[in-house]
């Protein structure tokens, strides 16, 4: 199986898919706008991604690409509804960044509330300003809220509560009952995390619903002087909000992502939220630690050998959550060729869609057992030629599918 791996990417990653058969192809260097090209060019059945765009067009390019892995957890740079209409599986990797990522919110906290780097450039200055930097807050007995209590936002608790820190969170799927195991607090909205905390993290991934989700009613909320800390996307942060409240709320801000990043690993960027004093940046550098990437890669491998061997795809983003099948038809058969086409044709015949198969052997593979969910009811002239049609037939039988 042909793999393309469009972006940097660990040896051992490379190594190990090597070592199950596949044939790698690197390019880390191919800008966006050339992917389709290259991929027109290798034909690969499988394309790996870390921070590249792959666009619709690019995608079309290959006709054998059935497999787009993203090596992290967001998808937001693969435009997946395309990929769903040409019938590519897109996949993740999520959970193996997150504790990463979470390092770098405590370190930005840090950033925030001791202003290193602020001191570093000082010194590095020969300047000597201990009086000024001696003003800190300290984060032991603050409030730390959480916007988005998936894997990350877990890490990040645990990390918190190490430093002494109360959390409050909110999560689209929280109770109250999460909460109470963790030993954290409750908010019922965002709103209500900004209210109540001495500094926010903003752990959501990018979507229609989460686009602005800080924008200046959530900063207004904020306490005067905390701290926002954003390592998701760039795109959750309304950034001229953020830079008013900087400017007239004393609000400090830990920023990993922004609107309008380099499509690169380097490139210019001209940011004026980036470069507002108050505002301590990183370079989109979250997951990127050894451990991370190095777990991201066997995961990729595994993606990848489940895939050759299966045909499924694990962490699936784009398979259909829940089929319109209104009715699943279950035949046992003697496990002959022939059976299944028989029926699949005269379900063509009728005009009744196929929505998902399912076809288990029995032990010693004399019989087998076909699911097969349907779009709408066959005829019972049609039930009648799937059963008289064929003689390995054993059974047919058709349910409704209960909503």
């Amino acid at each position: 199986m042909r793999v393309l791996i469009a972006d940097k990417f660990e040896k051992v990653g490379v190594d190990g898919l090597k070592d199950i058969g596949c044939e790698v192809i690197q390019n880390a260097d191919v800008k966006a706008e050339d992917l389709g090209a290259l991929i027109r060019e290798v034909d690969p059945r499988v394309l790996i991604v870390r921070s590249k765009k792959v666009s619709e067009d690019a995608m079309k390019s290959g006709p054998r690409l059935s497999l787009v892995i993203r090596a992290g957890a967001g998808i937001d740079t693969i435009d997946v509804a395309a990929a769903s209409r040409l019938g590519i599986f897109v996949s993740n990797c999520p959970g193996k960044n997150s504790i990463a990522v979470a390092e770098l919110v405590m370190g930005l906290l840090l950033a925030c509330d001791r202003r290193i780097p602020d001191q570093v450039i000082e010194l590095r200055r020969g300047e000597w300003n201990k009086g000024e930097y001696s003003k800190a807050r300290g984060l032991h007995g603050r409030t730390l809220g959480i916007v988005g209590l998936g894997q990350i936002g877990r890490e990040i608790a645990r990390r918190a509560q190490a430093f002494g820190m109360r959390v409050v969170a909110w999560s689209r799927q929280l109770t109250i009952d999460d909460c109470q195991k963790l030993g954290i607090e409750y908010a019922q909205t965002p709103l209500d995390v900004a209210r109540h905390s001495d500094a926010v993290t903003i752990n959501v991934a990018s979507t229609a619903e989460t686009r602005n989700l800080v924008n200046a009613e959530f900063l207004a909320a904020m306490r005067p002087g905390a701290y926002l800390i954003n390592t998701s996307r760039g795109s959750v942060v309304d950034e001229t909000a953020l830079l008013e409240a900087i400017a007239t709320r004393g609000i400090r801000a830990g920023l990993d992502v922004y609107q309008n990043e380099p499509g690169g690993s380097k490139g210019a960027f001209d940011s004026g939220l980036a470069k507002a004093a108050g505002v301590y940046g990183t370079h989109h550098v979250g997951a990127s630690t050894d451990q991370a990437q190095i777990a991201i890669a066997h995961e990729v491998i595994r993606i990848v050998q489940v895939f050759h061997e299966t045909g499924t795809a694990p962490y699936c983003v784009n398979r259909l959550a829940r089929s319109e099948a209104t009715h699943v038809l279950s035949i046992r058969h003697q496990n002959r060729p022939g059976v299944l086409a028989h029926v699949f044709r005269t379900l063509s015949d009728d005009n009744v869609n196929v929505e998902e198969v399912e076809n288990i052997a029995y032990h010693g593979a004399e019989a087998a057992s076909a699911r097969i969910h349907l779009a709408t009811a066959p005829s019972d002239a049609a039930l009648e030629r799937i059963r008289k049609g064929n003689d390995n037939i054993i059974s047919v039988d058709l349910t409704p599918v209960r909503r």
